[in-house]
């Protein structure tokens, strides 16, 4: 038995708004989307939306997704305003060059590369 992959379930307030902002703001492309629940994917990232009515929910979740060239990343994401205030990007001690966005509704999402030392 081997595990594959994971797909982070966040919440939405608002499950048009939320893959309006991951499409037009993130670069991803909608897999699917009601009222109720939402599938976005940009590369080999799956991300899964569920609708809520209570904003404590996106407000406290958050996931990680490990990139290439996360330089280039942030620089995409700064293009479009979405970096996280306290998130920039920076070297971090547990090994990670990282930075962080928070969506539409509140879920914070870091991207992170390994540093690899020489």
């Amino acid at each position: 038995m081997k595990l594959r992959k994971a797909a982070p379930v966040l919440a939405s307030l608002d499950m048009f708004k939320t893959l309006e902002f991951y499409t037009q703001k993130l670069g991803f492309k909608q897999s699917y989307g009601d009222e109720g629940y939402g599938i976005v994917v940009r590369d080999e990232i799956m991300i899964h939306f569920w609708k809520c009515e209570d904003k404590i929910f996106p407000e406290n979740t958050s996931c990680y997704i490990y990139v290439e060239d996360v330089d280039s990343l942030y620089e995409e994401m700064s293009q479009v305003g979405v970096i996280h205030p306290n998130g920039p990007l920076k070297d971090h001690p547990h090994g990670m060059r990282e930075f962080a966005i928070l969506d539409n509704f509140g879920n914070l999402i870091r991207f992170g590369q390994e540093i690899i030392k020489s």
